[in-house]
């Protein structure tokens, strides 16, 4: 007979490992280390500095919250703070892979875990999509400057009906077109899902340039706005009232919701 002893089935649900059972288990481990500090904080600030802080902030300020906007920055800075909180403290406990699917084995249990290694799957998934597909944008818009037209079958979702400046475009017989494939999308997820299996260290690397542009971006605007908003102080501070404009009575314009 086995020794091991009958658990009910909220036992072997709340099952736990102790930190030094997985420091044994990461000891054997395949995977090597081979991102040094540097690296990691270029990833992290890669992590935390995306896309939409392009691409939101001119539509937070106009259609939610007005020159309080400083104020939603604030606000989500604090809870940025908070969670980045949590993860130091998870991996200066648990300085093994696996992240906090590693953490909510040790802490909260087996069956914890497995929400959480799910949620973490359909996290990364839609969050890859929808950055491939805000990037697909940008990368068609800025190839029509230059005269390459990429057809409009290819540059939205399957079955999705063609919209340009906010209107259908129709076919030749009348119909609405509709999006075959988003093919731009499609490529940079492959072509960074090579990258990333071409090595660690070599994406690394890349994501090392891409923060470095991204942050000389941010500074030079910074830097720029912030100088002409010095020299014209007298005319702009009118923009800045009232400061927090008047809700419209829609949950998200304006006023505090916003």
């Amino acid at each position: 007979m086995s020794s091991i002893p009958n658990r009910g089935l909220m036992q072997r649900l709340l099952i736990r490992k102790t930190v030094e059972q997985v420091q044994r288990e990461t000891e054997s481990s395949p995977l090597k280390r081979t991102l040094g500090p540097w690296n990691l904080v270029f990833l992290g600030i890669g992590c935390i500095i995306g896309a939409g802080i392009f691409v939101r902030t001119g539509n937070a300020a106009a259609l939610h919250a007005g020159p309080a906007v400083l104020l939603s920055f604030l606000v989500a800075g604090i809870v940025c703070a908070l969670a980045g909180l949590c993860y130091a403290e998870l991996s200066s406990t648990l300085p093994v892979s696996g992240s906090a699917y590693t953490y909510s084995y040790t802490t909260v249990g087996e069956f914890a875990a497995w929400i959480m290694g799910a949620l973490l799957l359909l996290e990364y998934g839609l969050a890859a999509s929808v950055v491939a597909v805000g990037w697909s944008g940008y990368v068609v818009s800025l190839l029509g400057d230059y005269g390459i037209v990429i057809p409009l079958e290819l540059t939205g979702p399957s079955g999705h009906p063609i919209l340009r400046d906010g209107v259908a475009v129709l076919a030749a017989d009348g119909s609405p077109m509709t999006s075959l494939f988003n093919l731009p999308a499609f490529l940079i997820c492959v072509a960074l899902g090579a990258l990333l299996v071409f090595g660690v260290s070599e994406s690394a690397k890349v994501n090392n340039v891409i923060v470095a542009i991204k942050m000389t971006v941010i500074v030079a605007f910074i830097l720029i706005v912030g100088w002409y908003v010095i020299q014209h102080i007298d005319t702009l501070k009118a923009n800045w009232d009232p400061f927090i404009p008047e809700a419209t009575g829609a949950d998200g314009e304006f006023g505090w919701s916003g």
